[in-house]
């Protein structure tokens, strides 16, 4: 049994637009941005296609942040 809690870390709306804007400049794969700012890939990841889906680049019928 492992010491670390099985709750969700919150991270704040700054670090999701920072990392999110990070994966699009840099280049870099999502793994390799997770991997350099110490967050999952896949939450990583789904930041990403919320962004996209928040910019209306989404499939038709998926919910926008807002």
């Amino acid at each position: 049994m492992g010491s670390k809690s099985n709750r969700s870390r919150r991270y704040t709306e700054e670090l999701k637009r920072d990392a999110v804007a990070l994966v699009r400049s840099s280049g870099k794969t999502v793994t390799e941005v997770a991997r350099q700012i110490g967050v999952s890939a896949e939450g990583l990841r789904n930041w990403v296609k919320q962004d996209a889906i928040d910019r209306g680049q989404g499939a038709p019928g998926e919910l926008t942040t807002a």
